[in-house]
């Protein structure tokens, strides 16, 4: 059998990348800023944290979030912390900080959502629709990146 071909392809991983992969990826991320951006949305809505604060304080988290998920799986492949965290930062920092805008801008955008209560179904509507929009408004993007070989494409080779 020859194994040239099978070589070449995975030389290449990323071509072609399906939008379930992309998805996929997308959720991935979604995730570690999902719990970052609500977390630092909670906190800061609970404080009585200016809006401003409140943004900075979930986006932050949403970064620390995302890049620990993506390190404790290349950690858990073998990858010492320095370089489990360059490749968490070469595959994660353009997908979360897409993602981010698109949130922090649909939460600042709706008006009363950021001064609306935790009790109330403004905030958590709000919420849901901006992580939901980022989903839909990131999959493009980390579809394009897996394409190049970059983004979570330079995770996946160490999974």
């Amino acid at each position: 059998m020859d194994h040239t071909a099978h070589r070449h392809q995975h030389a290449h991983p990323a071509r072609g990348a399906s939008w379930r992969t992309a998805a996929r990826a997308t959720l991935h991320c979604l995730t570690g800023c999902a719990l970052g951006e609500v977390l630092g949305m909670v906190i800061g809505t609970a404080a009585g944290l200016h809006n401003a604060a409140t943004v900075v304080l979930s986006l932050a988290l949403a970064f620390v979030f995302g890049y620990a998920l993506t390190m404790r799986g290349v950690l858990r492949a073998g990858l010492p912390l320095p370089q489990a965290l360059k490749v968490a930062l070469a595959a994660d920092t353009v997908s979360i900080a897409v993602m981010e805008l698109i949130d922090n801008t649909v939460m600042v955008g709706v008006p009363g959502a950021m001064d609306a209560g935790l009790t109330q179904t403004l905030f958590w509507l709000t919420l849901t629709a901006s992580l939901t929009a980022a989903f839909v408004l990131t999959t493009p993007v980390n579809r394009w990146m897996i394409t190049r070989g970059r983004g979570h494409a330079v995770a996946h080779r160490h999974h």
